[in-house]
């Protein structure tokens, strides 16, 4: 039977109007519709987050695979994922105030200033490193028939998978706050980074052996760091602080 849409005026018929894509159901604005609303529009809770993430920490390399390859109905954007999250561990790290660096002292480190720049950058810094690791992934996967974007999207879902593990743990960084123990919870923390990354990526080429997934991303990872080190001391010598 024949619908008219209460947007468009369009005749249609199914279950969206196939000229502005409004569904035919429009609820009764009550305090459901809010609820429904605020999970849907704002976080997709009912669906993207909260399915992504699971994703991400039960099958990674599958369910990203997938992703590029066309099963997108049910995740969060990959960039937006990105953004959240990182914007929730900005706030926290400027929240609590978190100080990587006890040892240095502080007529030496203006952590104050490098402290709230991070927490207020935080999402841009992790978007910024998305290239770098997309760049290591490139050369030693190029020939697994993925293009730069597409490696990109691998990237950015292991950016989210990276900030969510530290989102779990962040409870270690309060408890060790300031203290010489903190730099054993990072390099905890770090090493979680690398597992997640060999298990992801191992998943998401599974036409190769898991041993030369293992060596490329081994490779894959130490242009990463390479880069980032050069692209580091590039920013710190435009901004003054490191000198020639």
């Amino acid at each position: 039977m024949e619908i008219i849409c209460k947007n468009c005026h369009q005749k249609y018929t199914g279950n969206y109007c196939n000229n502005c894509g409004q569904s035919t159901e429009t609820h009764k604005i009550n305090w459901h519709f809010l609820w429904h609303d605020i999970q849907h529009g704002l976080l997709h809770f009912d669906k993207g987050i909260l399915y992504s993430l699971k994703q991400l920490f039960t099958r990674p390399g599958d369910s990203i695979r997938e992703f590029i390859e066309g099963k997108r109905v049910n995740h969060f954007k990959p960039l937006s994922l990105v953004v959240v999250l990182a914007t929730l561990y900005g706030v926290l790290y400027h929240y609590f105030k978190i100080n990587l660096l006890p040892d240095v002292p502080a007529e030496n480190l203006n952590y104050g200033d490098f402290n709230e720049w991070m927490s207020t950058h935080f999402s841009w810094v992790t978007i910024a490193t998305i290239p770098l690791f997309t760049l290591g992934t490139y050369i030693c996967f190029r020939k697994q028939g993925y293009n730069f974007v597409e490696y990109f999207v691998l990237n950015t879902f292991k950016a989210s998978q990276k900030l969510f593990a530290h989102i779990l743990l962040f409870p270690l960084l309060i408890y060790f706050n300031g203290t010489e123990e903190i730099q054993k919870v990072t390099s905890f923390i770090y090493a979680i980074d690398i597992v997640l990354i060999f298990w992801t990526n191992i998943q998401f080429f599974n036409k190769i052996s898991i041993v030369k997934a293992f060596f490329l991303s081994l490779f894959s990872h130490i242009i990463f760091l390479v880069c980032f080190l050069v692209f580091t001391a590039i920013i710190m010598i435009l901004t003054g602080r490191l000198t020639l």
